[in-house]
This record gives structure tokens, C-alpha cells and sequence, in this order.
């Protein structure tokens, strides 16, 4: 069997990281079995497409690298084949005219939330007889197209869940197709996989609900079944579902803030699936390799930001400084030169978990921040002493060599020596010197910030914090 997935994405905003890990599974299922990756944009309801949408749906998936093999096809050119599979049932009798009024339809919803009753469709319309139906559809009365729910009950198999049956007498006759012509996303969804010969459908739990209806239509237009997988929902961490309301929802988001598209991909992929258990950082050979959808779990994933930070992390170690500095330029705003760009990447890429954080970063190396002098003193020391030994250090990088000034390691051995040299405890001459120098209690050593500032502004620093001690 030639494998066959796809993703099938409705075009009203920002691709949903749910959406993204949608579109991951389906690519690599397809990729592990040599199969095929389809996009279809699902635009049928109209009322909800949002202009440039599909564009930026596109836009995205190729920034995390999931090209799809075919498409991407659009189910607004694709009216006429619903029509026509539409009629078909109505023919047969597996579908029928439904003439029945919002109006008439919200007050019978009304009257059953009164009654605790299901809220479903009192069939109506099946009333009518056939030809009273075609008859009124011929003299142009507004009507939808409903599915008619056989008797009985429908069985189906979910990949990740097993075996799921469902009363038929629980079954709303679905709209097939819409008073404006459209069709629903039921009808074109089967229709759509049907033809364009998709294999596996995986998509979130949150459509299990529709599937006996879709075994019904794929039944009543004798189309073979395809295998269906119900991906568990991502939570936020208070096992909520995942929405805006606790953080970003929107993979533009994190792309736009310095999250890596591979990254993202890794995080994303271990949302209810683990390849191995052991680790955490997995290349996409790897993810393509070991994805198995009856090793998805059923609960729920949490999407866990500082676990995504983290993962980030680790990508942005493993750059080198050329990769990193291509990455940095839409991060970068500050007129830095360079090589001190390079110096400062260097210096931070341990510490960095986006690239957004740049900016802020470069800030601190470009102008010293305003700090109180009581920063400056070192726990075991007073004013006095922080402001001798400033001005102390400060003589002794004076008189430094050139090349001494070549890598922080140089600088570092430079500088030990002349603790021990003069019978100084590192806590009295670091502390001091790695504040006047970064204007924080928090920063990179005393020896990497000189590296990157240069002598001349590492000089220039420490006489103002030597003035701030006076």
C-alpha cells in the first residue's frame, strides 16, 4: 500500500503549534513509509477565512521545513465534485432536503437544553415526501443538504485508541452542504480523502465526535475506509487546554521571537511522543525513523515553555559562530561592529535560549547600564577597598601587552597571575572588576567581557565605576 497522509488546514490565522504538530505527524508517518504528503486548504466556510491566511499557512510550514509532496489543493475550486457527490446521496436516499429556518432550528435547540434533551435535529423534513422535497427545491426555496443517519450503531478502529463504537441514535443529521451552496467540512473531508487517496487521516481527538459520521458517508458512497489516529490534545501546564490566554499559541510567534525551526520541530514531536525515553534533542531523520503512531499516548501533552527554552538552547549551542551570526541579523537593531558581534556570540551562546534576547544583550556591551556603587563591593570587603582595587587592576591592564588582549584565556591567566603575585583574594579583585565592567551582579566572567570591550573601553568603564566610589 502506497502511503498517503495530509494536512488539511483551514485558512483563518496563524498555524496553531496544535496545527504544527498535526502537519509533523502526518509527515513523518508519510516519510517513514516512502509515502506521499499532501496539503489541502480547507476554505469552505467562508465566514471565517481570513484574507492572506493561506499565503502565510505556506509561508510557515516550508520555515520549519514541511514541504508537502502534492498540493496544495483548495476545496473552494472543488464545488462542483461536492455537488455532484451531494446529489448522489440525495438519489440514493442517504442524504435529504432539509427547508428548516435558523429561527425554527434555535428555538427546538432551546427546547431541548430545557428538556436535557440531546441537542440534535427532530428530522422534520423527512416529513415531507420526496417529491414534495424536490419540488420545493425546484421553485428555488432556501434549503441545506442533511445526512440521514441509518439505525443501528457504527464501529470503527483508532490506531492510538483501538476499537471506538458509537449509537447511531446519537448521530445528528449532519449538513452536508450549506444554503449557500458550500459544503460542510464532513462532506468535503470524505469526499476529498476519498479522491485524492489519502491512507491514514491523523488529526486531534477533538474529531473522534465526527467519525461515525464519516464511516456512514464513506459506507453510503461505498468508498473503502481509511485508517484513522486521534492525536491526544495539548495542555497548558494547568491541564487546560492549550489557548492564547497562557502564552503564545501562534508558531509565527516563535519563529518572530528566536525560537528555531528545528527546535520547534523537536519540541513539537515529543508532545505525546517520545522516540527512545532516553533523551530529548532528536534530528528529523531520526523523529522519521522512529515514528510510530501506536506509541502515541492517549492523555494529554503538556506544552511546557520552559522545556522549549531549554530545547532552544541546546540548538543554539550547537551553531557555530558563522551559523549564529546569519541567524543574529534580524535580531541585532544595535550598531555593533562585526567582529565584536562574533566575540560577543562567543561569550553568550551558552546563556542564550532564544535570539530574541540578543538585542538586550548587545545593549549591555554597547553602553555600560547606570548601577548604584554599593554593587561594586565584594561581601567580605568595603567601599575602600573595591575602589583600590579598580584603581589597582586598572594599572595593571595599562600595562598589558597588545596581544595579551587576544582571547578572555589570556586575560584570564594575565590576571590570576597578578592575584596570586600580590597575595589578593579573587573575591576583592573579580567581583569589583566583573560589575565596573557589565554594571551587573549577574554577567559573563570579568576575563570574557574584556575580550569583547577592549582594553580602552574596559579602562574607560572601570574609571567610572572608580568615580562612583569616590
Amino acid at each position: 500500500m502506497n502511503v498517503k497522509t495530509r494536512f488539511p488546514p483551514s485558512p483563518t490565522g496563524y498555524l496553531h503549534v496544535g496545527s504544527l504538530r498535526t502537519a509533523l505527524y502526518n509527515y513523518l508517518f508519510a516519510k517513514k513509509h516512502k509515502g506521499t504528503f499532501l496539503l489541502r486548504i480547507e476554505d469552505t466556510d467562508k465566514e471565517r477565512l481570513v484574507k492572506g491566511a493561506t499565503d502565510a499557512l505556506i509561508k510557515t510550514l516550508k520555515e520549519v521545513g514541511l514541504d508537502f509532496d502534492e498540493g496544495p489543493f483548495v476545496q473552494s475550486e472543488r464545488l462542483d465534485i461536492y455537488k455532484e457527490h451531494a446529489q448522489k446521496l440525495i438519489d440514493q436516499e442517504s442524504a435529504y432536503y432539509c427547508f428548516c429556518s435558523k429561527e425554527r432550528l434555535d428555538d427546538l435547540r432551546k427546547q431541548q437544553q430545557i428538556a436535557k434533551l440531546q441537542t440534535k435535529y427532530d428530522r422534520e423534513c423527512l416529513k415531507l415526501s420526496k417529491a414534495e422535497r424536490a419540488e420545493r427545491v425546484e421553485r428555488g426555496e432556501e434549503h441545506v443538504i442533511r445526512l440521514k443517519v441509518p439505525e443501528g450503531e457504527t464501529t470503527f478502529e483508532d490506531e492510538i485508541r483501538g476499537s471506538i463504537t458509537i449509537k447511531n441514535s446519537e448521530i445528528d443529521d449532519q449538513v452536508l452542504v450549506k444554503a449557500d451552496g458550500f459544503p460542510t467540512y464532513h462532506l468535503a473531508v470524505v469526499v476529498d480523502d476519498h479522491l485524492m487517496d489519502v491512507t491514514h487521516v491523523i488529526r486531534g481527538e477533538e474529531w473522534i465526535s465526527s467519525v461515525p459520521k464519516h464511516v456512514i458517508l464513506y459506507n453510503a458512497f461505498g468508498f473503502p475506509l481509511p485508517k484513522f489516529a486521534h492525536l491526544p490534545l495539548i495542555l497548558n501546564p494547568d491541564k487546560s487546554k492549550l489557548s492564547k490566554r497562557q502564552g503564545d499559541v501562534a508558531v509565527e510567534d516563535y519563529l518572530k521571537k528566536g525560537f528555531l525551526s528545528e527546535a520547534l520541530i523537536n519540541f513539537v514531536a515529543l508532545l505525546g511522543f517520545n522516540p527512545t525515553g532516553d533523551r530529548e534533542v532528536y534530528s528529523v531523520e531520526e523523529l522519521i525513523k522512529a515514528f510510530d503512531l501506536k506509541k502515541i499516548n492517549k492523555g494529554g501533552a503538556v506544552f511546557d515553555q520552559t522545556k522549549l527554552a531549554w530545547m532552544n538552547g541546546q540548538y543554539l549551542q550547537s551553531k557555530t559562530i558563522e551559523e549564529l551570526l546569519e541567524l543574529a541579523k534580524p535580531f541585532v537593531q544595535s550598531k555593533v561592529d562585526g567582529e565584536m558581534l562574533k566575540k560577543i556570540l562567543k561569550v553568550e551562546k551558552t546563556r542564550l535560549d532564544t535570539l530574541s534576547e540578543l538585542s538586550e544583550i548587545i545593549e549591555q556591551y554597547v553602553s555600560l547600564p547606570d548601577f548604584d556603587a554599593s554593587v561594586l563591593i565584594w561581601k567580605k570587603a568595603d567601599k575602600e577597598d573595591a575602589k583600590a582595587q579598580l584603581e589597582k587592576i586598572a594599572a595593571f591592564l595599562q600595562g598589558l601587552k597588545d596581544s595579551d588582549f587576544d582571547s578572555a584565556d589570556l586575560i584570564e591567566s594575565a590576571i590570576k597571575k597578578y592575584i596570586i603575585d600580590n597575595d589578593l583574594q579573587n573575591g576583592n579583585v573579580l567581583w569589583p572588576l566583573r560589575v565596573a565592567l557589565s554594571g551587573k551582579e549577574k554577567s559573563p566572567s570579568p576575563f570574557e567581557l574584556l575580550w569583547v570591550l577592549g582594553r580602552g573601553e574596559g579602562l574607560n568603564r572601570i574609571k567610572t565605576s572608580i568615580e562612583k566610589l569616590s
